[in-house]
């Protein structure tokens, strides 16, 4: 099997494993060696519990697959300082992964946060943080 079909297998592999289930520490460093990516994923598992994310489109080159998916949850924990709304969404993403050994060792990820916060009905009362990137060579 060539690289590319590896690692479209890997990403399906990976979101069959943790869509709609809780994503623990261990499930998700089956996957993941990415520290930044972890964080994502728990800080959503904590605050949107056994998220689901379902894959839309999949394209691989080399050893970078590219993903568009929706996400979709109820929000049962905090916020930053916002409690919980019960309220459900579906929020669309892309989101780019590098892939080395059977693990995600890096990623780019873009989510639309207005969509997000206008479902939770939170809309003008918390701004979207954006996250400074540096350009990596």
């Amino acid at each position: 099997m060539d690289t590319e079909k590896r690692n479209r297998a890997f990403i399906l592999g990976y979101y069959n494993a943790l869509a709609g289930k809780r994503k623990t520490e261990e499930l998700i460093r089956r996957y993941v060696s990415d520290e930044k990516l972890i964080g994502h994923i728990k800080f959503f598992e904590q605050t949107f519990p056994g998220y689901d994310a379902v894959v839309e489109e999949m394209y691989t080159a080399g050893d970078k697959v590219f993903v568009r998916a929706s996400m979709s949850g109820r929000h049962e924990g905090s916020l930053d300082d916002i409690p919980p709304t019960f309220k459900h969404f579906k929020m669309p993403f892309a989101i780019c992964y590098r892939i080395k050994d059977n693990k995600i060792i890096d990623h780019w990820m873009i989510a639309d946060q207005m969509e997000l916060l206008e479902q939770l009905g939170l809309a003008g009362t918390i701004k979207p943080e954006f996250e400074k990137v540096e350009k990596k060579d």
